[in-house]
């Protein structure tokens, strides 16, 4: 079946995205006004979110817990939005009738790359979330088999940043759970 042809009209990104997740079930997202369409994640994409969800949903605080496909909106954007691979949010999130989350209220973003990612998207999304004003954001890659921990966001960009490469342990700032394992993280193939 092809997809419906839209005709966006300015200010209506939102629904226009809305229609396209709907259509096609792919996830839809708008960083910095322009509309970013994923692909169906790989086994080894939704691993590395499992792998990591079950490292740190027990040692969250009483408060806090794990959510999959949760919308974080941009605060001064009414279009724009992104949806984290995980993001830990207050427990109230389950009883939300909204689908986008206050980035004020993300304890921890988690993206991880997927295999046909290009550096620019990655940058772009990073500063999106640092100007939303997401206070931690981690960056997985299993195609280079590294990680990036952003933190202290101010005036649009992280000013803390740990890198590191599988096999090295994340210690997350607190209250988040620390260490986070990476050596049980997947790569993906050549």
């Amino acid at each position: 079946m092809p997809l419906p042809v839209l005709h966006p009209r300015p200010g209506n990104l939102r629904e226009v995205a809305e229609q396209i997740g709907a259509s096609t079930g792919l996830p839809a997202e708008i960083i910095g006004g322009s509309l970013v369409m994923s692909p169906t994640s790989c086994g080894k994409h939704v691993g590395t979110i499992r792998r990591l969800r079950v490292q740190i949903e027990p040692g969250l605080p009483e408060g806090l817990a794990p959510y999959e496909m949760s919308s974080v909106a941009m605060p001064e954007d009414p279009d724009d939005y992104a949806t984290p691979d995980l993001a830990v949010l207050p427990v109230e999130w389950d009883e939300d009738d909204s689908w986008l989350a206050d980035p004020r209220d993300v304890a921890l973003a988690v993206e991880v790359i997927s295999q046909s990612e290009k550096a620019k998207d990655i940058t772009d999304k990073n500063g999106w979330y640092a100007r939303a004003g997401v206070a931690t954001l981690l960056v997985l890659d299993p195609r280079t088999g590294r990680w990036v921990l952003h933190t202290h966001p101010k005036d649009g960009e992280y000013h803390g940043r740990l890198d590191g490469v599988y096999g090295e342990a994340i210690e997350l700032p607190a209250p988040l759970p620390s260490p986070v394992a990476t050596d049980v993280l997947p790569r993906y193939g050549a």
